[in-house]
Formats: C-alpha cells, sequence, structure tokens
C-alpha cells in the first residue's frame, strides 16, 4: 500500500499532514498540536480537531504577556513605523535596502504580536498545587533515575513556563505526564528515543 505524508500547512504550534492512501483513495488529516499527533479521517476530522489550542500557565505568567504585548503594540510600532518613514525618505523604494530591512522588522514584530495575543486569548489559568502527597502543578519532585541511579529535581509547571534546562518541566512532557497525580515512592516508564526510562518518586514539595 502506497502512503505518503504532505506538509499542508502550518499555523503557530499547529502543523496539519495529509496521509494519502493509494489503493483507496482516502486520506486522513495528522495534526500536530503542541508536540502531540492526533489522527482524523476527512474534511470532517479538520474540523473538528482544529481548535484554538489552550496554553496553561500562571497568572502572573499571563500578566507578563500581557505587558509585553501592550509594549508591542504600542511602543515598538510606532518605532518600527518611524524606521519605514524615515526609510522612504531616502528614495527610490526598489533600491532601498533601509526601507527593505524596516518592513522586514513589521513583519517580525506582527508575527510576535499575533503570537503573544494568541497566548494570552487561550491561556488557561493552573493555580500551584499546596498538597505533597501527590504531584500537581508547582509541585517540586525529586527523582531518581533506576538506571543510573542519579536523582534531579524537576518543578511541574505550565507548558508555557517549561525551562528543562532549570529543571521546570511541563505537565504536558512525557516526563510530566508520568509524575501527576503519583504520589512519594512509586515507580513510572518513560518511553524514549533511547528506550524505556525508569524513574522513582523519591520526594515532593
Amino acid at each position: 500500500m502506497l502512503v505518503f505524508g504532505v506538509l499542508t500547512k502550518a499555523i503557530g504550534d499547529i502543523i496539519l499532514y495529509k496521509v494519502l492512501r493509494g489503493c483507496s483513495g482516502a486520506f486522513y488529516l495528522y495534526l500536530g498540536i503542541n508536540g502531540k499527533m492526533e489522527k482524523k479521517k476527512g474534511i470532517d476530522g479538520l474540523a473538528d480537531t482544529i481548535k484554538d489550542p489552550k496554553y496553561k500557565m500562571s497568572e502572573e505568567r499571563l500578566e507578563e504577556l500581557k505587558e509585553e504585548l501592550s509594549f508591542l503594540q504600542t511602543v515598538r510600532e510606532k518605532e518600527v513605523a518611524e524606521l519605514i518613514k524615515e526609510a522612504r525618505s531616502f528614495g527610490d523604494l526598489s533600491e532601498n535596502s533601509e526601507y527593505d530591512e524596516a518592513k522586514t522588522e513589521q513583519g517580525k514584530l506582527y508575527a510576535k504580536i499575533a503570537e503573544i495575543k494568541n497566548l494570552v486569548e487561550n491561556a488557561e489559568i493552573v493555580i500551584a498545587s499546596e498538597q505533597t502527597d501527590r504531584v500537581g502543578i508547582g509541585s517540586k519532585v525529586t527523582v531518581r533515575d533506576m538506571g543510573f541511579g542519579t536523582e534531579d529535581v524537576y518543578e511541574i509547571v505550565g507548558s508555557q513556563e517549561a525551562d528543562p534546562i532549570n529543571g521546570r518541566i511541563s505537565d504536558d512532557s512525557p516526563l510530566g505526564k508520568g509524575l501527576m497525580d503519583k504520589e512519594r515512592g512509586e515507580s513510572i516508564e518513560i518511553d524514549a528515543p533511547a528506550g524505556v526510562q525508569k524513574f522513582q518518586i523519591v520526594d515532593i514539595a
């Protein structure tokens, strides 16, 4: 059976793939939303699946995004408009590198504004868990890698505040999902490219 995929559209965090099956003529839509792949058959599946995703974040993070959006829509947009105005004054736009650079900067600005607006409009506020007997968002979890015997501490956060390098992992990440709602002493298994990894929860704070 012939199977091949075509990347048909990319919208923010949504990547749409169309997979055609040569024998039956049927096609499936694979949508990658925030790193997750979902399979839907035909156009109806597309309509059912493409919805604005929710972005988990704290109230503090939402306020930071609102402040950044306000700055971009006021101060920065005026600055870029002035750059374009100044570049126009240099004459022939067909050979005006300053104008091209200013318009490119404007395009980047509008894209950033659209991105942040999407985050703000689809924000899902999460409240940090105060319990220490079960893992939740806001928990700081000490886990032991059963394969290497090493221990690490991870803070479980919403998807928009993840910073794996600094030990902040999303509850939507493979490890975060595995840890959620687990208790001290429990063990979990995570599928990784290198194979299944086993962890044990040592402490929850």
